[in-house]
């Protein structure tokens, strides 16, 4: 007992001593706190703030120049060909760098500031100073993207086909990417195709698959967060729409006179259609309700994934001004999410691809009703 009085007494009053010390040593931290503080102008405490509005727009916009990375304070980039046509100067043709050279606008072309109605397009100003848009096919970042994205899925389709164009009918099955490709192929054409279309499967099968390849490897690209990935193809309302477009035309050129009949004139008891077209006018309706919601679908979901990934990836440059404490578990916590996000948007790529060919095939094989009765009756 006599030596644990021994042991306590000069631990209590170490602890004391400790305490009695804290405030100095608080007000001490405090002062220098403040005195870095005051050291750091507004100027430097603005660039060094993250601003996460620009970073996460910046990668899922469009833009005519392909950003790598930055390196310090120098933005390394890949300039893209700048093509547009005006009214009144004719053609122009130059590569993007030639605006950052030149202060911003080159022969006469600049960049629409923020705020302005083509924020971020190409426009002109005519003799009454108002901004003018020329006619601008530009090779922008979702552009090169689609056409390298394009080219890759040729080089593979092509591969596949002629690696059998080599080979006789009933020769040993493929291994490898191959066999890969092969079965990935059939699943879709099995699957989705035959199963949704009908007995008229054969024609649209060409289409359907390559929409689904199409959309597969911009998904996929689009996660790989490097030079030639990371674009955001399928997150573009305008790609979607022309998807969406090649759908609706699929489905009514080739929609048989039972498809029409049944819009016009549906089999519904005779007061929802005279005097008042309501039903006619409601299938009608959804002539352009079904691939507006394909489009509006796979933009969305794609558009979503990116933007969450670059929110979470974020969070650890927002919360290094907290503390070292708070900024490591966020951290962690962000690389946790982001490991978390990729793993699902794999599984969203393919899904998105799957879910927009099947409903695609399924609007084609109600427009094939009439034919599919007349290849039963054969």
């Amino acid at each position: 007992m006599k030596q644990l009085h021994n042991i306590m007494a000069p631990l209590i009053l170490f602890c004391l001593m400790v305490v009695s010390g804290l405030p100095g040593f608080a007000q001490e931290q405090g002062e220098a706190t403040s005195q870095v503080q005051d050291v750091i102008t507004p100027k430097e405490e603005q660039e060094n703030t993250v601003d996460v509005k620009e970073i996460v727009f910046g990668h899922i916009g469009d833009s005519y120049e392909w950003h790598i990375t930055t390196w310090g304070k120098t933005h390394i980039t890949i300039p893209l060909p700048i093509i547009v046509y005006s009214n009144s100067t004719g053609w122009h043709m130059f590569l993007s760098s030639r605006l950052e050279e030149n202060g911003g606008t080159y022969e006469g072309l600049s960049i629409a500031p923020e705020g302005s109605k083509y924020e971020g397009k190409l426009v002109e100003y005519n003799a009454a100073g108002e901004q003018v848009p020329p006619w601008d096919i530009s090779i922008t970042k979702v552009t090169f993207a689609l056409l390298f994205n394009s080219v890759l899925l040729l080089v593979i389709v092509l591969s596949v086909a002629h690696w059998y164009r080599k080979r006789p009918q009933g020769a040993k099955a493929p291994g490898g990417f191959v066999g890969f490709m092969e079965m990935f192929i059939m699943m879709v054409n099995d699957d989705i195709i035959k199963s949704c279309v009908g007995p008229n499967y054969r024609k649209f099968a060409p289409y359907l698959l390559t929409a689904f390849f199409f959309i597969f490897i911009n998904n996929m690209m689009g996660l790989i967060p490097f030079f030639p990935g990371g674009a955001n193809v399928t997150g573009n309302i305008a790609i979607t729409m022309v998807l969406a477009v090649c759908t609706f035309l699929a489905v009514n050129i080739f929609g048989t006179k039972h498809y029409w009949k049944d819009i016009f004139w549906p089999d519904v008891p005779w007061w929802l259609k005279v005097p008042v077209p309501m039903m006619p006018f409601i299938e009608f309706f959804g002539i352009f309700t079904k691939p507006f919601a394909l489009m509006i679908r796979l933009f969305a979901n794609m558009l979503a994934g990116h933007m969450a990934m670059l929110v979470l990836t974020c969070l650890i440059f927002i919360s290094a001004s907290m503390g070292p404490a708070l900024n490591g578990t966020l951290t962690v916590a962000s690389v946790l999410f982001n490991i978390f996000m990729n793993a699902l948007e794999l599984l969203v790529a393919f899904i998105q691809a799957y879910v927009f060919t099947m409903l695609s095939a399924v609007f084609i094989g109600l427009a094939q009703e009439g034919a599919k009765v007349k290849a039963e009756e054969k």
